[in-house]
């Protein structure tokens, strides 16, 4: 009677093991000189200034050490089976603080809503120039302090603009799935609970374009893939 209960365990465990969902990780790095950072006139907004302490400086290519970089969309592009992902119940939240979208590059589930906060004291619209959802231009004025949208059809990367304050912008995909991750300056990537298959990894950056590389996962397997940009010509 022992020896069987053993076994039942075992073989429960076994089988548990056998239908976790696999990973996919990875780094993504630059290879390249990297282009004159922009100074943007924080002055122009008297709140936008005192916020920062003066002018920032900045750049589309954000680079960690180890020439790792940062604000790059990774996600499953093709693959996966047609099943109806159910969006987070937790919202997705940018933050214009400091005069500034963060995060800059974003993903956000259809049917997921969209948290936008204004606490800078100052007045921010919120410019989504979307082609496949509907545009929209809602202004935040200081009292407004936040605003929610939910995008319902796919679209990948359409871009977020103030028309008060030219110098933000942020980036925008609305995915029919969860299977994406965006990189901050370390480079690093990890994509969870993705059912076996073999896929078409792409990595998306808003300057120096996309890349991309096929992976079969299997059940409880973690499978690494590294991506390399260059700066174009």
């Amino acid at each position: 009677m022992k020896k069987i209960l053993i076994a039942i365990i075992f073989g429960l465990a076994l089988g548990s093991r056998a239908f976790a969902n696999g990973s996919i990780t990875g780094t993504v790095t630059y290879n390249g000189p990297l282009p004159h950072e922009r100074l943007i006139h924080m002055d122009a907004d008297p709140v936008c200034y005192a916020v920062n302490k003066g002018n920032l400086h900045s750049s589309p290519i954000v680079v960690g050490d180890n020439n790792t970089l940062g604000n790059v969309f990774v996600f499953i592009k093709s693959g996966l089976s047609k099943t109806n992902y159910p969006p987070p119940s937790r919202p997705v939240v940018i933050n214009q603080a400091g005069c500034n979208y963060n995060p800059h590059v974003v993903g956000v589930m259809v049917g997921q809503k969209v948290k936008f906060l204004n606490p800078d004291g100052t007045l921010h619209n919120v410019h989504g120039l979307c082609k496949i959802n509907p545009e929209f231009n809602d202004a935040m004025p200081d009292f407004r302090k936040e605003m929610e949208k939910v995008f319902y059809k796919p679209e990948f990367m359409f871009p977020l603009r103030c028309d008060v304050h030219p110098w933000m912008q942020a980036w925008v995909a609305v995915m029919p799935h969860p299977f994406f991750a965006v990189t901050n300056a370390t480079g690093r990537f990890e994509i969870d609970n993705i059912p076996n298959g073999t896929y078409t990894i792409e990595a998306w950056h808003e300057r120096l374009g996309t890349r991309t590389a096929t992976v079969t996962v299997t059940y409880n397997s973690r499978q690494n893939i590294d991506f390399t940009f260059t700066r174009p010509k």
